[in-house]
């Protein structure tokens, strides 16, 4: 009898150039984009997600920072500012930020300084309900007081399949 088995991708870090240097969003509604996650593909089940954000050296205040997914809304629209493309973004208010963007998790901050945070979303399908889209985006926010560090940032992501043996 055959056995199903669960296996994994090699990891990917994905590009974060934009994401040094973002400025904090009181309302995290102002953060980063990533590249398009495609899983037309790969057809994997799931997608792990960790980061590690470096707020800058100094006067920082305590806050959050927030990991969302954004999917796409057909097989080629996008909701309100994204477009599937590394970059800074800014959604329209709270409201649109809540009704399109599903959080996948948050850390706290304090006040000290050169510290990593790190945040890990361990099933992007459980964040949509159990349904993984085929496109979709993660979109970082943070309200640290100060802008994320100009280096060392990293977002990195991790398919998971089943096989049969």
């Amino acid at each position: 009898m055959a056995s199903v088995l669960k296996a994994y991708a090699a990891s990917s870090n994905l590009t974060v150039t934009n994401l040094h240097s973002i400025a904090t969003s009181a309302d995290w509604t102002a953060g980063w984009e990533s590249a398009l996650i495609d899983n037309s593909s790969n057809k994997y089940l799931d997608y792990r997600i960790t980061a590690k954000i470096i707020p800058a050296a100094a006067s920082l205040v305590a806050g959050e920072i927030r990991l969302y997914l954004v999917g796409m809304l057909d097989d080629s629209t996008w909701p309100d500012v994204f477009d599937g493309t590394e970059s800074t973004e800014t959604v329209a208010d709270t409201e649109v930020r809540d009704a399109i963007c599903q959080l996948g998790t948050v850390t706290a901050t304090d006040t000290t300084n050169s510290q990593s945070y790190y945040l890990d979303c361990p099933s992007a399908a459980a964040v949509f309900g159990g349904n993984l889209p085929e496109k979709f985006v993660i979109f970082i926010t943070h309200s640290t007081g100060q802008n994320l560090a100009a280096a060392g940032n990293q977002v990195t992501v991790k398919g998971s399949y089943e096989t049969v043996a």
